[in-house]
């Protein structure tokens, strides 16, 4: 092993001693000198896996978290210099984090979160203009292959527990809007959560907000669909075997009202 590597390893292992080798220029303890070093390293990786995900944090506690977290950051070092990146798998970790085990939600929580930062940091671009949409939709010669491109933000998850409910309880007064249902005000109480009701979860980014959607399992599909470039009636036709009462102008009124479709294909254009 290398004397990087080995620096790199006690710094994020407490358990280890300090490198050989070190020494301090005003001949204070290196030892002391680098357990501050590594104190103040651990912390920082912490604390933004706490910033990026509040949630997970708030429903097993602060201490909870910040152990687990400290043994996240044990096994799994920072790849990148970005540290919004940091964490990217985390929702795997806490898979397989047997004190979690209790918290079977907890995991999918931690998904929809990541997608949130993702949907943050995402790149820009611009929507396509809804008259444009429309008139494609009037070509049915046009309509057989078109395939719309989504905004870079968009994110799916789909998961056995009401992910989407237990974010939004720990917002505060805030809760998503969903197009799809009734627009009448919604009390979101955590001890009133189905927590055996499965949901999809629609994230993305509509102008400077990210935004999250509970979203029906035909809406997830054709959403999907669109998403992994396949043609409008391809999407709608998967959509339909997963909700036959499916209705594709909800959908795409959806991905419309948010700014999501950024670009339209087909095999006619010039």
């Amino acid at each position: 092993m290398s004397t990087q590597a080995i620096f790199a390893s006690a710094l994020l292992d407490s358990g280890q001693p300090c490198p050989a080798g070190l020494y301090s220029g005003n001949g204070a303890d290196p030892a002391s000198r680098f357990a501050v070093y590594r104190n103040n390293v651990q912390s920082s990786l912490i604390n933004a896996l706490a910033d990026a995900y509040p949630v997970v944090a708030q429903l097993v506690g602060d201490e909870f978290f910040r152990a687990m977290a400290a043994l996240y950051v044990r096994r799994c070092p920072p790849a990148s210099a970005v540290l919004s990146d940091y964490g990217h798998d985390f929702g795997d970790f806490i898979d397989g984090f047997a004190p979690a085990a209790s918290v079977p939600y907890l995991a999918d929580v931690a998904r929809l979160e990541r997608l949130r930062v993702m949907a943050y940091h995402a790149a820009d671009a611009c929507p396509v203009a809804p008259r444009q949409i429309a008139a494609l939709m009037a070509e049915p010669a046009i309509l057989e292959q078109l395939r719309l491109e989504l905004h870079p933000s968009l994110g799916l998850l789909a998961s056995p527990h009401p992910v989407v409910a237990l974010w939004a309880a720990h917002q505060g007064d805030e809760r998503p809007d969903n197009p799809l249902q009734s627009s009448d005000p919604i009390s979101i109480d955590l001890a009133h959560i189905d927590l055996q009701q499965g949901q999809n979860a629609l994230v993305l980014r509509h102008e400077l907000e990210v935004e999250v959607f509970a979203i029906d399992a035909g809406v997830a599909s054709f959403i999907q669909c669109l998403h992994h470039s396949q043609p409008l009636p391809v999407a709608v036709a998967s959509a339909f075997a997963v909700d036959p009462g499916f209705d594709p102008s909800q959908g795409l009124a959806l991905l419309i009202s948010r700014g999501a479709i950024t670009r339209l294909s087909h095999p006619s254009e010039t």
